[in-house]
């Protein structure tokens, strides 16, 4: 584990029985995480981002591989000493509404994380809920509304808040705008942006919205079929992508020209991805890829570093 990482994932794999085949979800996936930064997940619907985002939390256990938080290997250790490793290791889930329990309150809901962990008594848990609330944006008074009384992006900023009460340094955000209006997104966003400045936290950020991964991250890991297919700085990464299905992964974003010049025509990825119980042989992205040679059937390609920091994993990247 490098000194200054506060997250290290070494060679981590996890599989699926379905019936009688196997689904191949996540494929020796390796990475750092240093204290304050960002780690940008992208890739398709499948890929394997959120199944990672649990394998790090120990929500899912992985089946090779280990996961190094503040330097402990987190698989050996008990349950106990996970639920209080946990407070330091939070989520942002998807749906801020499904998330909250309609049955409790705002400050409930808040407090019943610092109850699990353990934290202060009953009338320091009320001041670390409204300041949980002050830190995202909320007047304390939400505290005794229900969830279902809140807007989308108020909600999100529950489960933020939420998630900040027991001070953690790692917050897995998955998906965590997807589901909100545009406008509510770029709130979000610099909601985490500050509290990451504030409070030096990290981030591993899953999502599809690679306009957003490029403003948040500082380095970015392209999975495809479980596989990690490139890692780069994200500045390093958008500018020079060298891994064909990241090149048509930014091909395929939707913009808006500054001018007629600069109008082009929209490239969507071709084919569809194929199914994890079923992965192809050789590179798992040749039977889409347009520079595929002969050599992309047979062959796996190994993750080899193509520059300074930027690693690809292409028979032609080189």
């Amino acid at each position: 584990m490098p000194d200054n990482a506060l997250l290290t994932v070494e060679h981590v794999s996890k599989r699926f029985k379905v019936g009688r085949r196997v689904l191949h979800a996540v494929e020796d996936v390796s990475f750092d995480l240093p204290p304050g930064t960002t780690l940008g997940l992208v890739g398709e619907s499948g890929s394997g981002k959120s199944t990672l985002g649990r394998i790090v939390l120990r929500l899912i256990e992985a089946d090779a591989g280990r996961v190094l938080f503040q330097g402990q290997d987190l698989g050996k250790l008990s349950q106990e000493a996970m639920r209080k490793q946990r407070r330091y290791m939070q989520v942002i889930f998807q749906d801020p509404l499904a998330s909250l329990n309609p049955h409790m309150t705002v400050g409930r809901a808040i407090e019943d994380a610092l109850i699990v962990q353990q934290i202060g008594t009953k009338q320091e848990r009320q001041e670390m809920v409204d300041e949980a609330l002050r830190k995202v944006g909320l007047s304390p008074a939400v505290r005794d509304a229900f969830p279902f009384e809140l807007s989308g992006g108020q909600q999100q900023r529950v489960g933020i808040a939420r998630a900040l009460s027991v001070g953690p340094r790692l917050i897995v955000c998955d998906e965590p705008i997807s589901s909100l209006d545009v406008s509510i997104q770029v709130q979000i966003v610099k909601l985490l942006k500050d509290l990451q400045q504030d409070m030096g936290l990290s981030y591993i950020f899953i999502s599809h919205n690679l306009g957003v991964v490029r403003h948040l991250s500082d380095t970015v890991l392209v999975l495809y079929l479980g596989r990690v297919v490139e890692h780069a700085p994200a500045r390093e990464l958008f500018r020079n992508p060298r891994h064909p299905y990241t090149r048509l992964l930014f091909d395929s974003i939707l913009r808006i020209p500054k001018s007629s010049a600069t109008r082009r025509k929209f490239v969507a990825i071709p084919g569809e991805m194929p199914s994890p119980l079923a992965p192809p042989p050789g590179c798992p992205f040749h039977p889409r890829c347009p520079i595929a040679v002969d050599k992309c059937k047979t062959e796996p390609p190994p993750l080899v570093e193509v520059s300074a920091d930027h690693v690809a994993a292409c028979h032609l990247a080189g």
